[in-house]
């Protein structure tokens, strides 16, 4: 991965490039996070040097790399968008809003954003690009993705140690064998979403609430 993307921006005029990403669209369980990011380099530091999409690094890795990417990043910001609110809106818009929230996070206005996806953000009037697999191609949306899935993971870790049962420190709310089995076991918590299969399907058939 390179910045070659972010350099041509910079040479068609955009200044303050900040690549988005999110992490958590797909579990039962917990928020979905969203993280922007904006570098103000034209060579990649030794440090940040293997530093790829969050889904092909360790644990360990990740977290090593988002102090990296905060104490290198010319801005960096992260929004939340909890269960509720994704079962209110939707995960689409909550994944959104969530992005909003880390722009509005930014100490910096970004000249231009580059979303990771085929969406563009709705209702957002500067300029932006939305690019498919963007997180295994953009450096910055790359970052995005660290400093989205580090974040996310911490929530739910914390959420394990208040519904141990479940197993969130396994599988961080995503529909594993574990989790389904504990899911079926125990019923959902607080943090499920409601408005996601099975957990939808939990509460037709057994009217839990």
């Amino acid at each position: 991965m390179n910045l070659s993307y972010e350099l041509t921006l910079k040479s068609q005029g955009h200044d303050l490039i900040a690549g988005l990403d999110e992490a958590g669209r797909g579990p039962l369980a917990g928020p979905v996070v969203a993280a922007a990011v904006i570098f103000n380099f034209t060579e990649i530091p030794e440090d940040l040097k293997g530093l790829a999409d969050s889904k092909k690094l360790s644990a360990q890795r990740r977290e090593n790399f988002s102090k990296i990417i905060m104490a290198r990043a010319t801005a960096f910001g992260v929004g939340i968008c909890d269960h509720q609110t994704i079962d209110r809106i939707n995960i689409l818009q909550a994944t959104f809003l969530a992005m909003k929230k880390a722009l509005t996070a930014l100490d910096a206005s970004p000249g231009i954003i580059v979303i990771d996806g085929n969406l563009p953000l709705p209702n957002y009037s500067q300029p932006q690009k939305s690019v498919v697999n963007g997180d295994e191609k953009i450096f910055s949306i790359a970052a995005a993705s660290v400093l989205a899935k580090v974040a996310r993971d911490r929530i739910m870790l914390a959420m394990h140690e208040r519904y141990q049962q479940y197993g969130f420190k396994q599988h961080k709310g995503y529909g594993t064998k574990l989790h389904l089995k504990m899911l079926e076991k125990f019923g959902p918590c607080e943090i499920h979403r409601q408005s996601f299969r099975p957990v939808k399907d939990f509460f037709k058939i057994t009217n839990y609430q």
